[in-house]
């Protein structure tokens, strides 16, 4: 088939797809190093757990190799610690074991999210060992590494001193009964497992659980703190970071330990399953020789350690820090441990280390009402996704319409089934087709001559000086929000030029009539609308990469880059691919037998209570009952196509809770507590513009 693409430096993307072998920065060019919190190699991760980390990442890693920036993503699995070896402890099996039957399921779940790493290694190799014990060593020749003995949770009935996985007790600070020995989930506080009331073994609940001493090797954080502070504020000023709970708005430490100051923390524990602690040339080798480097310690060394099993070259990328820029995608409850922990670690070892420029986390995603609970069989978890047989485009464009970026989200299944069939399908995919198909039935597949030039269109054109000027202005939005990491608000924008193509093709009167009647308008508009699939497709990339690769051979066109203006680029003469449909229907029914199926076993038990889905079922077989004209007062539901002002509107509420969370990070106050108010009226007020644009 006839390719007829404009030539032009920087047209198409020549930044290689994720996996591409040893990708390295370029000096004086916008390098991007990317990590995703190392998930723990002792579960399958759940719907939450992939739109907190992996696939945030995974879309900011695509936009950056869209706007051809030497990109590199790196994660792989957290296997050391006393988190897996009470897991294996549970399914009677070695460590070692237990992480290599997870870490297949781990990756095999994100690849199949289209979630494309650079590289997906694990933390249990001879690479990360080496280079954990490096940065421990050279903590010790720093001065910053003092033992010291303390009393620690011993289980006489096991024989051993617990670490902070092996015991659970009663949180010292908010009262919560489940708190863990390393973190109370409930008030989020880091605890050391000796503060917990009523201590209880894991192993067995009944054992006798008592404080007994043991010497552990601690890093001097509160000699660290004058350093860490100042590179904090830094940090936060050069990489613009959102408000979180360690720094505000006005760049003023918030972080309650950092305020109380610093206290050493505890390097070893008491494990087999982990990193031997090397020798330090002191006193104290011959106590530290049963012991093994803590996990919080060793975690974070894991983006550097995984990088170096990708390439020899990875201190290109890690001691680089006028070349490349680190970006890094977790949970809100690890802030603490990437802007406070590692990078004391970093300033202790007092090499020149790639530090962190810029922090994206993201609240909790909720399910249906509720949590996540694997005990409970309660929401999606791994492979679980597959098994609906909804694609995992539509799952990557519901879970990322939904980012819980500035508040806690709830997975709905019927919000996620009206996002494939309203948006998706009638808005995004209905475009593309009904173009393509146009170009297929009417021109033979090949692009009309419209006479546009190839290149950039003018803003002032006599016919569409409007719709050019539209697309431009939210390619421009585009770009900011998406260089600025906001990665709901770049999605929105993508669809919201989708929405303007539809528009443009309704007020066009695109159709055989115009063929006809102005057959070289009628090319024009093809051309515009052609190239504007074209430039989607680029859009569309970091968000539903198989949506983007469907689109291509659909146009006959190599991968685009990421433009900053409309232009015509596919040019006359041009032929096209077979159209074919982006995306299909998904029955509304479904969404009760996925509550049904993923509901826990809550759900499974009450056969003799009326649930919400029965309730909803019956509502729409009363309302399918009803005589015609008879109005139904339920509750409406939206079903209609998303128009350009509805999601301005869903952006204007993203930006609006943005604003609400950047307030409620500063120092309380009269005045901050008035302002918080004043907002969240405004925030309700948008939300009910919303809900009138969509049921007027």
């Amino acid at each position: 088939m006839a390719q007829k693409i404009r030539s032009a430096d920087g047209l198409l993307q020549v930044i290689p797809p994720p996996g591409h072998p040893a990708i390295l920065p370029k000096k004086g060019e916008s390098n991007v190093l990317i990590t995703s919190a190392l998930p723990y190699c002792n579960n399958v991760p759940h719907l939450g757990n992939i739109i907190g980390s992996t696939l945030s990442a995974d879309v900011f890693s695509r936009y950056n190799r869209t706007r051809n920036r030497p990109t590199l993503y790196i994660c792989g699995t957290d296997e050391y610690g006393t988190a897996t070896e009470t897991q294996a402890l549970k399914e009677g099996i070695t460590p070692r074991e237990l992480c290599d039957k997870y870490h297949v399921l781990h990756k095999e779940t994100y690849e199949w999210f289209d979630i494309g790493f650079d590289y997906f290694g694990r933390t249990s190799t001879p690479l990360h060992t080496e280079i954990c014990q490096e940065i421990y060593q050279n903590l010790g020749k720093n001065g910053y590494l003092e033992p010291q003995s303390k009393d620690q949770t011993y289980c006489e009935d096991c024989g051993r001193f617990l670490a902070d996985r092996f015991v659970e007790g009663i949180c010292p600070h908010c009262g919560y009964e489940d708190a863990r020995g390393d973190q109370c989930d409930s008030c989020s506080r880091t605890l050391d497992a000796i503060e917990l009331i009523k201590p209880r073994c894991l192993v067995n609940k009944s054992h006798k659980v008592v404080a007994r001493t043991s010497t552990h090797m601690y890093v001097k954080l509160d000699t660290l703190q004058p350093q860490t502070e100042q590179w904090i504020k830094n940090a936060a000023r050069r990489g613009k970071w959102s408000p979180n709970s360690v720094i505000n708005h006005d760049l003023e430490i918030i972080d309650a330990r950092m305020k109380a100051g610093l206290v050493p923390a505890p390097l070893t524990r008491d494990l087999v399953w982990g990193v031997p602690v090397p020798r330090l040339g002191r006193e104290d080798d011959e106590i530290m020789q049963t012991k093994v480097l803590y996990v919080w310690y060793d975690a974070p060394i894991g983006y550097p350690s995984i990088t170096a099993n990708y390439t020899p070259e990875w201190k290109q990328w890690w001691f680089n820090p006028q070349d490349v820029n680190l970006y890094q995608f977790m949970g809100k409850d690890n802030v603490y441990f990437h802007t406070v922990y590692f990078p004391s670690i970093q300033l202790g070892d007092k090499r020149d280390w790639t530090t962190l420029y810029h922090l994206s986390t993201t609240e909790y995603l909720n399910y249906e009402g509720g949590k996540f609970s694997k005990s409970r069989n309660r929401g999606v978890f791994g492979p679980q996704a597959r098994e609906t047989g909804i694609p995992s485009s539509v799952w990557r464009y519901y879970l990322l319409s939904t980012r819980p970026e500035s508040a806690d989200a709830m997975f709905s299944w019927a919000d996620c089934i009206a996002a494939n069939n309203n948006v998706l399908l009638n808005n995004f995919g209905n475009f593309v087709n009904r173009v393509l198909k146009f170009v297929s039935s009417q021109y033979q597949g090949v692009i009309p001559e419209s006479d546009d030039l190839a290149g950039p269109l003018s803003p002032n054109d006599s016919e569409d000086s409007v719709f050019i000027s539209d697309v431009n202005r939210l390619l421009h939005e585009y770009i900011s929000v998406m260089d600025a990491v906001k990665l709901r608000q770049g999605l929105q924008t993508v669809m919201a030029i989708s929405q303007l193509g539809n528009g443009y093709l309704q007020s066009s009167g695109l159709n055989k009539a115009l063929m006809i009647s102005n057959p070289k308008r009628c090319a024009q508009v093809v051309s515009r609308a052609v190239n504007l699939i074209y430039v989607l497709s680029a859009l569309v990339e970091p968000y539903m990469p198989a949506t983007a690769k469907a689109i291509l051979p659909q146009l006959n066109a190599p991968p685009r880059a990421v433009p900053d203006v409309l232009s015509t680029d596919i040019l006359a003469g041009h032929t096209i691919g077979t159209p074919e449909h982006l995306f299909k229907k998904i029955e509304e029914s479904l969404a009760d037998k996925f509550r049904d199926r993923f509901g826990g076993n809550e759900a499974k038990a009450a056969t003799t209570t009326t649930t919400t889905t029965e309730a909803a079922a019956s509502a729409t077989a009363s309302a399918k009952s009803k005589p015609k004209g008879k109005k139904d007062v339920a509750a409406p539901v939206f079903t209609g196509v998303m128009t350009q002002e509805m999601i301005a509107k869903e952006a204007e509420i993203t930006q609006q809770g943005d604003k609400i969370r950047s307030l409620k990070a500063q120092p309380k106050s009269p005045e901050t507590d008035a302002r918080v108010k004043e907002e969240v009226e405004t925030l309700k007020r948008f939300k009910s513009e919303l809900s009138q644009l969509q049921f007027p």
